[in-house]
């Protein structure tokens, strides 16, 4: 399986739920993971490095890879239970190309209207897609939310902007917290930290949801 972190806008958080997504998978469904970094900044692979200097964290495999990235997934896949890609913030080829092979997709979007504003591209990056890969299955996740109730339009506002261009919304959200970017300096997942149960608590229920989607494909 192959489930892709992308999207046209850099800042969402592609990185930290492709980290936390492979960490997941590692742990929970004890699948054998590979994270492939394609993004430009190298976030996910200095991350990878950092964390396999922690003998106390599951190690997790991991290359780099840009450009036309179909092939190299293909042949990933076949040696992986699962291959999690982190394409960036950008249209680039290797999202593009990583999009005619993905079995899940994940785009991230802030609830903020420049965020909003890359819906109208995603979607034509979508059909394009799915003419060649018609199984591709692409949920939006709203990131980065405040916690203020005052806040809570917003989040639900965002979600209806997907839903108007055929991107379905996961039900998950994920907060603005301080201890992502905290764990991220050390290596860790948020799942590797019992100091935010809360944290642990909605990262597990975005990664739970998504790959859920695949089974009610089955």
């Amino acid at each position: 399986m192959i489930v892709l972190i992308g999207g046209e806008k850099g800042g969402s958080g592609k990185s930290c739920l492709a980290q936390n997504l492979a960490v997941y998978l590692v742990a929970y469904p004890k699948m054998d993971v590979l994270l492939l970094d394609a993004d430009p900044q190298e976030t996910t692979t200095d991350w990878v490095h950092q964390r396999n200097k922690n003998p106390a964290l599951v190690k997790i495999h991991s290359v780099e890879a840009s450009g036309n990235i179909r092939d190299t997934l293909q042949d990933l896949e076949t040696r992986y239970d699962a291959v999690v890609v982190d394409a960036g913030g950008q249209d680039s080829e290797a999202l593009r190309s990583a999009m005619t092979v993905a079995r899940l997709m994940l785009i991230p979007f802030r609830p903020k209207r420049r965020d909003l504003k890359t819906l109208p591209h995603m979607d034509s990056l979508l059909k394009l897609a799915k003419a060649i890969n018609p199984d591709l299955i692409a949920r939006a996740v709203i990131t980065q939310c405040p916690a203020l109730p005052s806040q809570a339009q917003r989040i639900l506002d965002a979600k209806e902007a997907c839903r108007s261009f055929g991107i379905a919304p996961l039900v998950s959200i994920i907060y603005a917290r301080n201890i992502y970017d905290d764990a991220d300096e050390g290596g860790l997942s948020v799942l590797d930290n019992e100091h935010d149960p809360k944290a642990q608590a909605e990262m597990t229920a975005m990664a739970e949801e998504l790959l859920g989607t695949v089974q009610c494909r089955v």
